[in-house]
């Protein structure tokens, strides 16, 4: 039996499961050369929500962060994590997306894709293995793994051969909630070895404390590849210390050969990063050992802590885990990975701080619900249906496919971003982020004009005129966000002056109209002045935000709002949205009436309690 093999996690799911994702790449290039000399079977260095949190929080391209981290380890393979038609999103892309989308993974570094749906939906992955299969890249099939009434080994091999059929050169165990224990992976490797007979790969959370146990028994059971991270990130809600696997099989016929001094010279400098960044320890709790209870994964716990933390609801912890089982249960017993961790989970924090089960929900659960994600993996509760759906019509048809109805254009997209976009990966960057995306490319545009300005004024200078481009690249970032038209830098003789890409804009708008290029959005509706509080009547009724985050009028930026002032509205009947946890959630009429006030503007924060809307409602006597 060959020893066993590892794959690194610690640059993407174990700062993604302890440091929120938040590890920019200067922290990762220093270590990236020694980390290749250790022969991991794999790095896993992208996807997941890497993708992501780079343009949200990091204010890096992360094609380019796939880029470095490949001439750094020229000697390991790559490895991502894609949520298969969902891709590194939260939703349902268009089949050219994500054969566009996997194959520039390829050509920028990634040489094993490992693919998972949430609802281990196989309609959901054909088009990234047929991608992947293409362009010559390792496509490893993941099951996410969970325990309900209706997952069964059964099952489980079942939909293993369904990725075979695909393709899979591998298939992973994506025990992403720590559920699994050492005779559970006993038999379910042993099983996936003698009907499925490709590679199988533990990629096991170390949350309740099985995960070391897990990979040694799996081991011996014949897995060929586990998952660990550098002791520094390992635990917790991450996985096993790389250290502790490498130790516990020396002398063993599974012994990896790693060198433990190389491996402790690696996790002293992460150890140096963590100290630096102020990041805790991965360490398991009390909550964490519960999960053999509520089954609540590691990263979907701390995601859970932060809401309730910006709602100012910490000591409600324990009635959302509580929560949590029953509405997994009331939607088909869903595994709880992303995207479905988010949307369960969410909606248990709603059902609780609002204290009406099931009154506020978010646009994916009932997208969840109609089948726009999938198939359930069993039975919902009708009356929760009933409630969430109130149009029969709008649940779709089981026999389609959800991924056939998207059918988004990668022309369409390049449109759209217009010269914003220099190459394929800009467009696809926009294509699954597009606020965040339009907002990156805007910003380092503007670098980009001053770095070409710089040339330009550098080729009428003497050789000792010295200017600091990165100087003044920061200067026109700050001009940009404080609004100011153009700035002026004079220094050691050279003199630039740098108008403002929104300056431009505004000139132009101010100049005689010329022939349009692109339609403008239409005008946000006007809405009568708010009405101090004394002269509103007794009988108009506040709607009122049931959580933190942002208002939005409208479903999308080129649609007419849901309402506007003077509009009748029944119960029921959608009023806005809130965004909250990367969520979209519908806020409906508790009854029938007249919308009077819309009390805050498109895009605003708000906070728990804040007032959007006064309704007057109607009186039934007379209606």
């Amino acid at each position: 039996m060959p020893k066993l093999q590892l794959m690194d996690t610690t640059i993407r799911d174990g700062q993604q499961s302890l440091w929120a994702t938040r590890m920019p790449i200067g922290d990762m290039l220093p270590i990236l050369p020694k980390m290749d000399k250790v022969g991991y079977w794999a790095l896993e260095a992208w996807g997941g929500a890497t993708f992501d949190t780079c343009l949200r929080f990091l204010d890096e391209n992360p094609w380019e962060r796939l880029r470095q981290i490949k001439a750094k380890t020229p000697n390991t393979r790559l490895a991502m994590l894609s949520r298969g038609q969902n891709l590194v999103g939260y939703k349902h892309y268009s089949r050219e997306i994500v054969n566009r989308f996997i194959k520039a993974s390829k050509r920028n570094g990634v040489d094993i894709f490992r693919i998972f749906d949430a609802l281990n939906d196989i309609r959901n992955v054909r088009d990234s293995a047929e991608a992947i299969k293409e362009c010559g890249g390792w496509f490893e099939g993941a099951i996410s793994y969970t325990i309900s009434p209706v997952h069964t080994l059964d099952s489980y091999l079942e939909y293993a051969q369904q990725l075979k059929d695909l393709g899979a050169d591998s298939i992973a165990i994506k025990d992403m909630a720590g559920m699994l224990t050492p005779y559970r992976t006993e038999r379910m490797v042993k099983a996936l070895n003698e009907e499925i007979g490709l590679p199988v790969h533990l990629h096991c959370h170390y949350v309740g404390g099985m995960a070391p146990a897990n990979i040694i028994k799996g081991a011996e059971a014949g897995a060929a590849i586990a998952d660990t991270a550098s002791a520094p990130l390992a635990f917790g809600n991450s996985h096993p210390a790389v250290e502790m696997i490498v130790a516990a099989l020396k002398e063993s016929r599974f012994d990896t050969d790693y060198d433990l001094d190389l491996l402790f010279e690696i996790a002293e400098y992460w150890e140096e990063v963590r100290k630096r960044t102020h990041h805790k320890r991965g360490v398991s709790s009390l909550v964490h050992m519960k999960v053999y209870s509520h089954q609540v994964p590691g990263g979907m716990m701390s995601n859970l802590m932060a809401q309730l933390e910006v709602q100012n609801a910490s000591d409600r912890l324990d009635d959302v885990m509580k929560e949590i089982p029953k509405v997994r249960a009331e939607v088909g017993y869903p595994p709880l990975v992303t995207p479905m961790s988010q949307i369960v989970g969410t909606q248990a924090v709603f059902n609780v701080l609002t204290g009406k089960r099931w009154g506020v929900v978010s646009k994916e659960m009932k997208d969840y619900i109609c089948g726009y994600y999938g198939k359930a993996p069993g039975p919902m509760d009708q009356e929760i249906v009933k409630k969430v759906v109130r149009d029969p019509s709008e649940i779709l048809d089981p026999s389609i496919a959800p991924s056939t109805l998207v059918t988004t254009t990668y022309d369409e997209l390049v449109e759209e971003i217009g010269d914003l976009a220099h190459s394929e990966e800009d467009v696809l960057m926009y294509a699954l982020f597009p606020n965040e995306a339009r907002t990156y490319l805007s910003k380092h545009r503007t670098s980009e004009k001053v770095d070409f300005l710089m040339a330009e004024e550098s080729s009428g200078t003497k050789e000792d005129d010295y200017v600091d481009i990165n100087q003044i690249r920061e200067l026109v970032r700050v001009a940009e966000e404080s609004g100011v038209g153009e700035i002026v830098v004079e220094e050691e003789g050279a003199r630039i002056a740098v108008r403002m890409p929104s300056a431009v804009a505004a000139t132009a708008a101010a100049q005689p109209a010329a022939p349009a290029v692109a339609a403008a959005p239409a005008p946000a509706p006007e809405q009568a002045p708010a009405a101090p509080a004394s002269d509103r009547p007794a009988n108009w009724i506040p709607v009122k935000a049931p959580m933190v985050g942002t208002f939005y009028q409208a479903p999308a930026p080129d649609q007419p709002p849901f309402v506007k002032v003077g509009d009748e509205v029944t119960a029921n009947q959608t009023l806005c949205i809130i965004e909250a946890m990367k969520l979209m959630n519908e806020i409906t009429a508790d009854q029938m009436g007249t919308i009077r006030e819309v009390c805050v503007k498109d895009a605003d924060p708000v906070e728990f309690g804040t007032v959007l809307f006064y309704l007057e409602p109607h009186d039934p006597e007379n209606n």
